[in-house]
């Protein structure tokens, strides 16, 4: 995977991902908030490294939170529907359900109005 294509799988709003891609960038994305979290729970209280942590883990979480918006706007575009229908990603017990489904239902065979093909921009 080139490095255009890893920018585009986790910043980009436009084509369509598969239900593998989709659940392992997720996957990714959760694996990097919890290191970084460990690894600011290991270190002393008020020190530097503490403070590097710290601003590592928010960092992370800005970057995923816009990263798996734009992950769901794929997703949801391989099922030939509208991107805006990722806010459902952000409501509390919704969210737990829309991922589900976005991860196990198989999308539109074929082209659609969002790309010709998954993983990869229009």
């Amino acid at each position: 995977m080139s490095k255009n294509q890893i920018l585009w799988l986790f910043f980009g709003f436009s084509g369509r991902v598969s239900r593998a891609a989709y659940f392992l960038a997720g996957l990714f994305l959760a694996i990097v908030q919890v290191f970084l979290l460990y690894r600011f729970s290991m270190v002393p209280e008020e020190s530097a490294a503490s403070q590097f942590w710290a601003l590592a883990f928010w960092v992370a979480v800005i970057v995923s939170i816009w990263s798996n918006v734009a992950l769901g706007v794929k997703r949801l575009h391989d099922f030939g529907k509208p991107g805006i229908l990722a806010v459902a990603l952000f409501i509390p017990v919704v969210s737990i359900i829309a991922y589900v489904v976005l991860c196990l239902l198989p999308g539109d065979r074929g082209p659609n109005i969002y790309g010709v093909h998954t993983n990869a921009p229009r």
